[in-house]
């Protein structure tokens, strides 16, 4: 692959980042006790060092996460009531003062980046974990950080990031840019409020979109947008700096995000890959400037953007927190970066200078890290929430670590962002890292919700991903790779009727399925029909004859026939169950070859089986036999669309009686403060709204119900 070398750069030696201020002093106040004002894998992963450290922690929790892993793992947890409790900073700085807490640790997201949150914990005399307020609100402005970046000399994205907001006039702005440009909110983060306008035309329909989703995500001034160049082929290159109250500053190696989807991360590394000497120590010492222009302290990240085509890259903005990601760089610098927060707040000098950091970084090789999030990539990423009613995660190890938020039981909830954990590995080099994580995803197994779990598994047989060819559109360029259809294995098949077998002899099997023939004799025979439910599968919603027989103590016949097509026999095949309630493990000896699955049946889903074989998942849904429809007198509804999460409808788009045809704009909806526009299946003719603006919805609550003959 063909090294990025910029044009403006000439190498330079390693540059030293360890001020020369070490003789000054700073008053070292141990951490004693500490707030951990956040949820999830976060407040998990807090605890964890603050216990190791002898730290005493108290953590917080909202209603839907009353049951939740953070609310159970300190020895005191504070109830906050409503979901949007973890972002009333003045009560959590009263109980943190009630409650003679010393320090608080805000995690991300929430409070994390809020200088007026900040500045409270300041005046109350609670050492905040975290930069100095003043830091926080020079790099939170977009505007402000790109101001004080240019004087310090690290270059910018061209763009418009003044106070003229007028829509007339962000257009004459984007119209002197020059189309394409990027919109997002002066408070923006993580995606949201932003938007890519590739033509005048669109111009306007994308600032609205994205002020109605920044004021939903930031509140008040999330509506204020900057208009800067969209760079075609860019990466999502990330700095991990850190600095200490004496004024010394560190660079612990960079971050490649560029796997994105929805202007979101799913997948960081570190080293970058493709990345030449020259370019890698100039990201690091631009960095450390933006860091020490602002008189940063604690752990900060300085997003780039790196044009693929020109090799020049600029300032993005500098996240004032520690990250999601976070553990990528721990992993390449053998580090904890909470501890070094802890040390740092009270006062202590960094632990290792650059030339350390550095040589660690040649030594540790490469780690990748993976966010496992309830979402169906199949179907747009679009986010989902429920029940873990199975869950199997992959053993860890020194090179294999979990931050999850979540063990089986838990539920996903719609109030917040979707993630359930994160999987990160290390290897000797990339390419080892890569096979690793992919060989750790195989071990993941969830049930009750859709997951990003079966793509990450295909990105990492990605052959451009694996020569490090990657940038923000990755997903969308090699589209047609990702999510190439393939055909379900008939074997998959007969294991889930074996599973679903083994469950009837268990009595845990609800429904009319299975339809026997003798069962009670010395053979028996049993009927299941299904369906695939897997959008990868090249024959989605196929029908699926398995008849299963047994001849013996664990020894079996099965016939599997796909769409009335010529059937496949499989004989003698010895297969051993091990059955739980509503799960079954199997060992089945096919012709050629053994196979070990698990088959589980949704508790919330009858019909729903989910069989996990040879490292990947297949949905199918057991199809009710005509008997048991024509006995209950089911009749077929009329075409309908769902909502394909929990949701908030915010906009009809259309009214009942208009002619539709497919892919019109039906209803705008909004999960997880994300807008998601539902368009039509089909063409049709409206019969009815099921919904106003401002409902709340559920998961498969229809929306929009057609009349039963569309049009063609």
């Amino acid at each position: 692959m063909r090294s990025i070398k910029p044009r403006h750069l000439r190498r330079h030696p390693i540059p030293r980042y360890l001020s020369t201020n070490t003789s000054a002093q700073s008053h070292v106040t141990p951490i004693t006790s500490l707030l951990i004002a956040n949820r999830g894998e976060i407040a998990l992963r807090i605890n964890r060092t603050a216990n190791r450290l002898g730290i005493q922690t108290t953590t917080l929790y909202t209603d839907p996460d009353a049951t939740a892993q953070h609310a159970a793992c300190s020895p005191r947890a504070i109830g906050l009531g409503v979901a949007n409790g973890y972002l009333d900073g003045e009560r959590i700085v009263r109980l943190a003062k009630q409650h003679g807490i010393q320090a608080l640790h805000p995690g991300y997201g929430f409070l994390s980046e809020n200088a007026a949150f900040a500045r409270r914990c300041e005046q109350e005399g609670i050492v905040f974990v975290g930069p100095p307020a003043q830091a926080m609100a020079d790099m939170g402005d977009k505007a402000r950080s790109k101001e004080i970046m240019t004087k310090a000399g690290v270059p910018c994205v061209p763009g418009y990031h003044g106070s003229e907001q007028g829509e007339t006039e962000l257009l004459d702005h984007a119209k002197e840019i020059g189309f394409p440009v990027l919109l997002k909110s002066v408070k923006g983060g993580g995606g949201k409020g932003m938007r890519i306008v590739m033509e005048e035309g669109e111009f306007l329909q994308q600032l609205k979109s994205a002020r109605a989703e920044a004021r939903a995500s930031f509140g008040e001034g999330g509506e204020v947008m900057l208009v800067e160049k969209y760079i075609v082929r860019p990466r999502h290159v990330e700095v991990q700096v850190f600095a200490d109250k004496l004024g010394n500053c560190v660079a612990l190696g960079e971050r490649d995000c560029s796997i994105q989807r929805r202007h979101q991360k799913i997948l960081e590394e570190s080293p970058a890959p493709d990345l030449d000497e020259a370019t890698r120590l100039d990201l690091w010492e631009k960095a450390r400037t933006a860091a020490l222009a602002v008189g940063y302290v604690g752990a900060g990240t300085v997003e780039f953007i790196l044009d693929k085509d020109s090799g020049n890259f600029y300032f993005m903005e500098m996240n004032t927190r520690l990250q999601v990601e976070h553990p990528v760089s721990e992993m390449v610098t053998g580090t904890d970066l909470v501890e070094w927060q802890f040390r740092v707040a009270a006062g202590e000098k960094l632990p290792l200078t650059q030339e350390e950091v550095m040589e660690r970084i040649r030594e540790r090789g490469a780690a990748i890290e993976a966010r496992i999030y309830a979402e169906n990539p199949e179907r747009g990423f679009i986010p989902d929430s429920g029940k873990l009613v199975h869950l199997t995660t992959p053993k860890t190890d020194e090179d294999i670590r979990i931050d999850a938020g979540f063990v089986e039981g838990d539920t996903v909830t719609e109030a917040y962002d979707g993630m359930i954990a994160k999987l990160i590995v290390r290897g000797k080099d990339r390419e080892t890292a890569i096979r690793k994580m992919e060989l750790a995803l195989w071990d993941y197994e969830v049930v009750g919700l859709s997951t990003n779990i079966e793509f990450l598994k295909r990105l990492c047989r990605s052959q451009a991903f694996v020569e490090g060819d990657v940038e923000t559109g990755f997903i969308e360029k090699w589209k047609e790779e990702l999510f190439d259809p393939i055909p379900t294995k008939p074997e998959v098949y007969v294991q889930a009727a074996l599973g679903m077998v083994a469950s009837q002899l268990q009595g845990s099997l609800d429904g009319p399925h299975g339809e026997s023939l003798g069962f009670g004799d010395i053979t028996s025979e049993r009927k299941f029909v299904f369906k695939s439910l897997d959008a990868l599968d090249a024959r989605e919603g196929s029908v699926v004859d398995v008849s299963v027989v047994q001849k013996g103590q664990q020894l079996f016949d099965a016939r599997v026939v796909r769409n009335g097509e010529d059937p496949l026999v499989f004989e003698n095949l010895v297969s051993t169950p091990v059955s739980r309630p509503g799960k079954t493990d199997l060992v089945t000896f096919f012709p050629e070859t053994r196979i070990e699955t698990t088959v589980v049946q949704d508790p919330n889903n009858g019909n729903k089986i989910s069989v996990f074989q040879h490292g990947a998942k297949t949905e199918l849904s057991l199809v009710d036999p005509t008997w048991y429809e024509k006995a209950l007198g089911l009749k077929e509804i009329a075409a309908s669309v769902v909502a394909p999460m929990p949701c908030k409808v915010l906009k009809n788009e259309v009214r009942e009686g208009d002619e539709v045809v497919k892919g019109t704009p039906l209803v705008v909806i909004e999960s997880m403060k994300m807008e998601t526009v539902i368009r039509s299946p089909q063409n049709g003719v409206i019969k009815r709204l099921a919904h106003k603006e401002g409902d709340k919805c559920k998961a498969g609550t229809v929306l929009v119900v057609f009349e039963e003959e569309p049009s063609q």
